[in-house]
């Protein structure tokens, strides 16, 4: 078992591009980070350079208290876990899973031993004797993780592992896993593109963008207290509404045409330098309600799309305030066409085209600095 810290990690290719830049984080011992972020963004990039299979650029990798950047992969003592699975499609499931100890020299009893214990561990018993191919996409995937848990390893390094699989099978697995990493208490990188995923199983969510580390945190406080507005808007599901707005002063924020109230001790009333120009807000759908419930602050939108889902349905919905883009800030990271998304009881009665007032948890308002897109 072993910490993993990443200091100052650059990887540059020779052409110029930056993949990964200046990344510092520390994975401590039993616990299991997830990295996230849209595809390009550097995340399976920087967990290859952890496994030694790219070479770093620049900083230090120390798995333990062992610097490991010039330490071949098969000698850092981590066991990687691909999106593929990467089994040997001739030998049959035991035998994949004690391969990695039979090329060790471990003796065939204990192979024979610790196949059995991972098998059992994983519900993989009745299939030591069948081959990949015969198996189900979520049976393979356990038979590469066998494979990883048998070799003891210091580290578990996953490649979006469940990327392959049905989305019920998804649901299924990413609980199995979590709850197989909680037992084994094993350093875990986990990287995905699925935010719902990353927010579900990680202790820790890093979210990244083009190759820079944006917020380190636990998945509530990511949720609760983004860093910044691409934050905001990759974490929560449907993403936040992100509108540009004026903050009048503490008490009052103008949205277009609409003037909302907000309340006394909110964070609005901290952000005096900020009274009288413009600033991106975000709105969670969860924080519009189609009930008033006496509340103050409310919102008059127009009704363009309802999706029933059964459990509650999604209200899209527009109004005359520039929507923000959570891919960028300012000017170019505007839409003149301010569109939201509100969550509404099941079976509320809402119709398309109609003129609604949405109520507003002002409260839970989030504010981000127009030009620099940063958390204020």
């Amino acid at each position: 078992m072993a910490e993993i810290h990443l200091e100052q990690v650059t990887k540059k290719y020779p052409n110029g591009v930056v993949a990964v830049k200046e990344i510092t984080l520390a994975i401590a011992d039993g616990e299991f980070l997830v990295l996230v972020g849209p595809s390009g963004c550097g995340k399976t990039t920087l967990l290859r350079m952890i496994a030694g299979l790219e070479k770093i650029t620049e900083g230090k990798i120390l798995i333990g208290s062992r610097v490991v950047n010039d330490v071949g992969p098969r000698d850092r003592d981590i066991a990687m876990i691909f999106q593929n699975y990467a089994l040997y499609p001739h030998m049959t499931v035991g035998q994949n899973i004690g391969f990695a100890l039979k090329l060790r020299g471990v003796p065939k009893g204990e192979v024979s031993q610790k196949v059995a214990e991972a098998a059992n561990l994983l519900g993989l018993g009745e299939w030591l004797d069948r081959r990949p191919a015969q198996l189900s996409g979520g049976q393979r995937q356990r038979v590469a993780m066998g494979r990883a848990i048998v070799r003891e390893p210091a580290a578990f390094l996953m490649d979006e592992p469940l990327s392959n699989l049905d989305a019920k099978l998804r649901v299924q697995m990413r609980a199995e896993v979590s709850r197989l990493q909680r037992r084994l208490a094993v350093a875990t990188v986990y990287v995905t593109h699925d935010q719902m995923e990353a927010m579900t199983m990680g202790d820790r969510v890093a979210v990244m963008k083009d190759g820079v580390l944006q917020q380190c945190a636990d998945p509530q406080s990511l949720y609760d207290h983004p860093s910044n507005v691409f934050v905001a808007g990759f974490i929560g599901s449907p993403a936040i509404n992100l509108f540009e707005a004026v903050l009048e002063d503490g008490h009052t924020l103008r949205l277009g045409s609409q003037r909302i109230p907000l309340p006394a001790s909110g964070s609005a009333s901290a952000l005096p330098k900020y009274y009288g120009q413009k600033v991106l807000v975000g709105i969670r759908p969860e924080h519009l309600s189609t009930h008033a419930n006496g509340s103050t602050a409310s919102l008059e939108v127009d009704v363009d799309l309802v999706e029933a889902l059964g459990s509650e349905q999604l209200v899209h919905f527009s109004i005359d305030a520039p929507r923000a883009l959570s891919e960028g800030v300012g000017q170019s990271g505007l839409s003149l066409r301010g569109e939201g998304i509100a969550r509404a009881e099941a079976r509320a009665a809402i119709r398309r085209g109609e003129r609604r007032t949405l109520a507003i948890d002002a409260s839970e308002l989030h504010y981000f600095d127009c030009e620099s897109g940063l958390a204020i």
